[in-house]
């Protein structure tokens, strides 16, 4: 008998393959409806949340269009800013011309790099920001003592 019934061949017809073989009970296609909207919620808020990060770092050029050089005093010019971690400040200058060389408050005060400072030279030359005191001078002779020297403080 057990025989007779593995030989058997299931009827298959239009309305066997289309209708489920059980019934979902609407209650539940809505609950499980709500479990795929909830986590469309949750991505939604994480995503909206987390691009104003990403867009809020701003780039700043030093000097504005007069850029890294004699012409201007960096403190008044940094004074007229708002800073935060993360923000690019970019040096434009003639290369070969001067440079520029992230230093320590000491290396500021007494306009001279460590031995560890790599001085950028490029004429285009980015640094982002670290929270706090940020600190750039230029290190060809004379040039820091005559004004070309940045203090920046980044929130």
């Amino acid at each position: 008998m057990m025989l007779l019934a593995l030989k058997e061949k299931p009827q298959l017809s239009l309305s066997t393959l289309l209708l489920p073989r059980h019934k979902v009970d609407p209650l539940e296609r809505m609950a499980m409806g709500r479990g795929s909207c909830t986590i469309a919620v949750f991505l939604a808020l994480f995503l909206i949340l987390c691009a104003p990060f990403h867009t809020l770092a701003a780039t700043h050029v030093v000097g504005d269009s007069q850029g890294w050089g004699f012409s201007m005093s960096y403190t008044d010019w940094a004074n007229e800013k708002t800073f935060a971690a993360g923000d690019t400040l970019v040096f434009n200058y003639q290369a070969g011309a001067h440079n520029v060389v992230p230093v320590s408050a000491a290396g500021y005060k007494t306009c001279k790099a460590s031995g560890s400072s790599k001085a950028a030279t490029t004429g285009d030359d980015q640094f982002t920001l670290k929270k706090g005191a940020n600190y750039f001078i230029c290190s060809f002779p004379g040039h820091c003592a005559a004004g070309m020297r940045l203090q920046v403080i980044a929130d």
